[in-house]
């Protein structure tokens, strides 16, 4: 489609964005975030079922290895480098799919706002913007967090049940919701329940990775788990 970037176009930006910006590699290498070498290892997402309230679910890649370092780096330390390299998979699929973008209305599931103001930012709004601006749109804020729980480390039965969201108006166009990590799915199914209830008939959602099936299984028992090099346990925040 005419106007909108390539994924291979959204990687050469981030990595001539890195170079600029002297951007460096978790693996060390100075220059592109990841770096040829490391992006080459990730690998794209196992299929699985839609959380339920979602039309479609686009996954990009499986998060382990470098995605789950990047997605981590991002998350933070708000190194942004490299999140035109994670939203390209998920930038593709929403294109080969045929999705009309006309009256798309690109939003993401906001994390907390305690999160938010510790971070000075938040991650998912950075990954939406990213994802609305390579289809040639804008995004816009449509969801307000009611609870103040992040997912991160709460056990599998509470990830299920998800986070609290309301509308913050009327929803009247299909929505695209962007998050980072889908784990049980328990976030975007939430955030699909509050813009049905705000009347969207058509709820989409796109998340830059996804855990397999045994890992999102154990993801309600691994509060002791090793941490990333980058910070802790990822998905459905």
């Amino acid at each position: 489609m005419s106007g909108h970037l390539a994924p291979n176009a959204s990687g050469s930006r981030a990595s001539l964005a890195a170079l600029v910006l002297g951007g460096r590699c978790p693996c060390g290498r100075a220059g592109a975030s990841p770096c040829p070498a490391c992006a080459a290892t990730a690998r794209t997402g196992a299929p699985g079922p839609t959380p339920s309230g979602l039309d479609l679910l686009i996954a990009g890649r499986a998060y382990d290895g470098i995605t789950r370092e990047v997605v981590a780096r991002v998350k933070y330390r708000n190194e942004r480098a490299a999140i035109d390299w994670l939203v390209a998979p998920v930038v593709a699929g929403i294109l080969a799919r045929g999705i009309p973008l006309d009256d798309l209305t690109v939003t993401w599931a906001p994390t907390t706002d305690t999160r938010r103001r510790a971070r000075g930012f938040d991650h998912a709004a950075l990954l939406a913007a990213a994802v609305a601006r390579s289809l040639g749109r804008g995004s816009r804020s449509t969801l307000r967090r009611l609870d103040p729980h992040p997912q991160t480390g709460r056990a599998r039965s509470a990830r299920l049940a998800g986070p609290r969201f309301v509308a913050l108006a009327a929803v009247r166009s299909p929505v695209l919701v962007v998050d980072d990590v889908l784990t049980t799915g328990g976030t975007l199914t939430a955030a699909a329940r509050a813009l049905r209830a705000a009347g969207a008939r058509t709820v989409l959602a796109a998340c830059v990775a996804r855990t397999d099936g045994a890992r999102a299984r154990a993801a309600g028992h691994a509060r002791n788990a090793p941490e990333p090099r980058s910070g802790p346990q990822g998905g459905d925040r």
